[in-house]
């Protein structure tokens, strides 16, 4: 018995050195999370359901939260944000509450802490999942250090209309590229092992369909088509809950008259039962009692019996399951059984993070807060998440160049950081201004605005005076923090305040301008942009904007990054995406007619019957995936390893790329494919794969892609995962718009 003891252990050994005993380590969390049950009231169960928020500028804690975490009746707190708050609730639990369980610190980390990073979108910009990744890394790293171990990030709903405040959060248009930053994300967060002390629980939201907002408007329906909501809303979701995930919220909206987070479609046959989600699902704020104004719940406890037996296990700041989850057991309208499943989720992920061993926040982890290191990659990603949208052979200036900076973006540094960066500080943050300033370079400053919305012009004539003395004007427009972000939705996206009619005035000068952007959204320019002659797009671009933006502008470094969403000429445009779909009279540049050579008196029918606006066209002012650089490229001889593949074929395909220009560079190349007939109607192209690639001045380079059928897949109207046999086109080129195209058969009809 003794030797076969020995042997047995060693053989438990050896599985776990081979990294083969997840299931070992399943049963030893199994059997602690059902040994605390059992030793469970159903008081602190119900606790465990509740996560209380607080002010992130409270001064002290009220004795009613201490009491309520003494008697074990929370579970988490969100913006606990002094360490002697944290350490003190903490210690309550642990010493004070009747089964010493920890609890766990929450907070909108979402992208930085101290050291502030681009904007989501404007990380999604870069094309880069190592950016994406480092990023919150170091966001978790700062926030773990205050006790923070869970971040409400990252945010993976899909954006297709710029109106929408938060689709500065977003990772924009694409569900491929929304993929892979939403595992990267998670991974950056989570950090190697989720219980480590400087790795914070991501969490995926909003679960789901919030971005379809009608209207762009924020919090507004979501009607979507399963097949839609399949094959486009839900993959950044799925790669996120592969990557492990640890938690995820609910949507604020209701998805075809169907509140989120009381919705059973959603949280039990999607997350639970498909995707195998087995960490614990939290509301939004105060989503569960929205639901009455939904028209969904009649009063708060018909709220919480809506979202309880949805699945939603964890309530923020609202009280609905604090207050009737026991008379609703009592009532037999949710039972004991599915109770203890939720308090299973939500004490699996503490245990995962290393709370019951480790409850207190790690006094050794200092954070590293604004440490050369973490200022580096912020200013590395700000350079790689900038998009130049234009260059009439203006950029890079010579350092010899007599700059005039004018604009209310140059040296405002609360607004670059830009939304949900409640904690970096100002004083930290460099701003164009500050870097011109440190460069030492010829410049004359005057902002000739206060802030983005201002619309006086008492300065402008001071504006254009410094513009008169100076070689080319560098203006750094765009809009406040504040006008992006949850609730800040906006009709009309161009550039507020007076900053059109000072650019304007500028122009008249007869001196070249370069217009740098920082927004939460797209900015429609197609009224000033004849009248500048390069712009930038930076985003709000964090900590490091500045010098980053410097480094751009004088050539120290390119600007590299790609739009992750299609920019439209005009608001009246949106929503728009490039992965749309045909109608049945699509336009087309031989028929298309402008509003302004449409002749007087024209018969109705004379000009053709397409899908268009009169105005603006049908095409985007830079489609998705545009981008310049300080160099040009040239694509040649497209070859695809074979014209017909099955469905046990990889197709393989290679591109020539030349760097023709004078400088070394870095293009981002890009493979887009469209399923030309399918059961149901397909995107005109949807982009499957992407290389970054650099290529010395006249070099030439071989790009390789592979794809498989597996990749060709999507769900149909039957709700069925398929390749369909039939032609497929494909291109390979610089951005959604142009490249070289080639096509390919896929033989069978099943999969």
């Amino acid at each position: 018995m003794k030797y076969f003891c020995l042997v047995f252990i060693s053989f438990l050994f050896l599985n776990c050195s081979n990294n083969k005993s997840l299931e070992l380590i399943s049963n030893e969390e199994d059997l602690f999370i059902n040994d605390l049950l059992s030793t469970m009231s159903i008081e602190e169960k119900i606790g465990q359901t509740n996560l209380r928020g607080t002010s992130s500028r409270a001064k002290t804690i009220s004795e009613d939260l201490k009491q309520s975490v003494r008697e074990g009746k929370v579970g988490a707190l969100l913006n606990v944000m002094k360490t002697e708050f944290v350490d003190e609730l903490q210690k309550i639990a642990i010493e004070e509450s009747p089964n010493k369980i920890p609890l766990v610190f929450g907070r909108d980390v979402i992208h930085g802490f101290k050291t502030v990073f681009p904007i989501p979108l404007g990380i999604a910009s870069s094309w880069d999942e190592e950016v994406a990744k480092s990023s919150s890394r170091i966001a978790a790293i700062e926030a773990s250090a205050a006790g923070i171990r869970w971040t409400f990030a990252p945010m993976l709903d899909i954006a297709r209309d710029s109106r929408w405040g938060r689709i500065a959060e977003s990772p924009g248009e694409d569900p491929y590229l929304a993929s892979i930053l939403g595992k990267a994300y998670v991974e950056g967060f989570q950090g190697d092992s989720l219980n480590s002390s400087t790795s914070i629980a991501a969490c995926a939201k909003h679960f789901l369909g919030y971005g379809a907002a009608i209207g762009g408007r924020d919090y507004n329906t979501a009607i979507i088509t399963e097949p839609l909501l399949r094959n486009v809303y839900l993959p950044p979701f799925q790669a996120a809950l592969e990557a492990g995930a640890a938690t995820v919220m609910t949507a604020f909206n209701e998805l075809n008259g169907i509140p989120a987070t009381g919705n059973k479609f959603l949280l039990k046959q999607i997350l639970r039962d498909e995707l195998k989600f087995d960490g614990f699902v939290v509301s939004d704020w105060e989503s569960v009692i929205e639901m009455i104004n939904h028209g969904y719940a009649k009063d708060e406890k018909h709220a919480g019996e809506l979202a309880a037996n949805a699945g939603m296990d964890m309530e923020m700041t609202s009280s609905t399951y604090e207050d009737y989850l026991k008379d609703l057991i009592n009532e037999g309208k949710f039972t004991i059984k599915q109770l203890d499943e939720f308090v299973k989720n939500i004490l699996r992920i503490k245990y995962r993070l290393g709370l019951f061993n480790s409850p207190y926040r790690d006094k050794n982890n200092t954070g590293n807060f604004y440490s050369k290191a973490h200022l580096a990659l912020a200013k590395k990603a700000a350079v790689k998440s900038t998009v130049m949208l234009k260059n009439e052979n203006i950029l890079p200036l010579s350092k010899n160049t007599k700059v005039a900076i004018i604009g209310p973006l140059t040296d405002a540094p609360l607004d670059q950081m830009g939304t949900w960066a409640f904690d970096g500080e100002k004083e930290h943050t460099i701003t164009p201004l500050k870097a011109f300033k440190t460069a030492g370079v010829k410049f004359e400053y005057f902002n000739g605005l206060t802030h983005s919305r201002d619309k006086t012009k008492n300065g402008f004539q001071k504006a254009v005076n410094i513009a008169k003395n100076s070689d080319v004007v560098v203006f750094f427009a765009g809009e406040e923090a504040i006008l992006s972000g949850e609730a800040h939705s906006r009709a009309n996206i161009d550039l507020p305040g007076a900053q059109e009619e000072l650019i304007e005035e500028l122009a008249k000068t007869g001196k070249p301008i370069v217009l740098v952007i920082m927004a939460g959204r797209p900015i429609t320019i197609t009224n000033i942009i004849n009248d500048v002659d390069a712009v930038l797009m930076s985003w709000h671009p964090g900590t490091m904007g500045g010098e980053a933006l410097y480094d751009i502008i004088f050539g120290i470094q390119e600007p590299q990054g790609r739009l992750a969403v299609s920019w439209p000429k005009l608001a009246g445009q949106l929503p728009y995406y490039y992965n749309h779909k045909n109608t049945g009279r699509p336009a087309n540049d031989k028929d298309y007619v402008a509003i302004e050579d449409i002749p007087i008196g024209a018969w109705q029918s004379s000009l053709g019957n397409d899908s268009h606006y009169l105005d603006i066209g049908y095409k985007p002012h830079f489609p998705f995936g545009y981008g310049l650089g300080y160099t040009k490229f040239k694509y040649e001889n497209i070859v695809l390893s074979n014209d017909t593949i099955s469905l046990n074929e990889k197709l393989k395909l290679k591109v020539s790329i030349t760097n023709t220009g004078k400088r070394d560079g870095k293009e981002i190349v890009q493979l887009y494919i469209q399923d030309v007939v399918g059961s149901i109607t397909r995107p005109v192209k949807e982009l499957k794969r992407f290389q970054h690639v650099n290529i010395k001045s006249g070099e030439t380079k071989e790009v390789s892609f592979t794809i498989s059928p597996e990749e060709l897949k999507f769900t149909n109207h039957k709700k069925i995962h398929v390749a369909e046999e039939g032609e497929f086109n494909i291109w390979i080129g610089p951005n959604s718009a142009s490249g070289l195209k080639g096509a390919f058969y896929l033989k069978n009809k099943t999969m």
